[in-house]
């Protein structure tokens, strides 16, 4: 691609990065309950879905899918209900267990797991990521360099994602800062809980794009 075209897909991708989306209501719900490098280290299962959808959209697999009504309805409403789930979960929690886990606590490298899952079932449940990389990266490719360019849009994306990550976490840690008790931290809670249900039923009523 000509450098030109780089630095307008650039401004545009970090855009699309810092979009306040379900993955990263999770960065801010993460980093205010558990810390800033945790929620960063969890969201890599964000960054293994991505790096996959952007792989199978590379190769042509990710048009196909959008071309199925039915495998992007099933897509849909398998994330749309997890996003629902999740949501009634941070509703329901515990405020007892709202207060951040420190190594001592036992159980780190499980709850660092489990947040990882949770970062890339909501990321690969979500087919308007599919959208982005078979419809918005290829305004940008170079066609007589068509692997190259693709994988350097794709790296450029990851890289900006996780700025992104780091961003929302760091704003959920001064937010659970500033919450300060653990009744302050089940209400950020609570609008954390919120916004997933909110996603979830957004994401439930998306159509799949006409084809061209």
């Amino acid at each position: 691609m000509t450098f030109e075209n780089y630095w307008l897909f650039v401004p545009a991708c970090f855009a699309i990065n810092m979009a306040f989306g379900p993955n990263n209501v999770l960065s801010l719900s993460n980093g205010a309950r558990e810390g800033v490098r945790i929620s960063v280290v969890a969201a890599l299962g964000r960054l293994v879905a991505f790096a996959a959808m952007i792989a199978v959209a590379g190769v042509g697999l990710g048009a196909l899918l959008l071309a199925s009504q039915a495998l992007f309805t099933v897509l849909k409403l398998a994330g749309a209900a997890y996003l629902v789930w999740i949501g009634i979960k941070l509703l329901r929690a515990d405020p007892a267990a709202l207060a951040r886990v420190t190594p001592e606590a036992g159980a780190h490298d499980g709850r660092v797991r489990r947040l990882a899952k949770q970062e890339f079932l909501v990321a690969a449940g979500n087919p308007k990521a599919i959208l982005v990389f078979t419809a918005f990266f290829p305004q940008f490719v170079d066609r007589t360099h068509y692997a190259l360019s693709f994988s350097v849009l794709g790296a450029t994306f990851l890289v900006f994602e996780l700025v992104a990550i780091a961003l929302y976490a760091l704003l959920g840690a001064r937010l659970g800062t500033m919450a300060g008790s653990s009744h302050g931290l089940r209400w950020f809670n609570r609008a954390s809980g919120s916004l997933m249900i909110v996603f979830g039923l957004l994401l439930a009523f998306v159509k799949r794009p006409a084809a061209a």
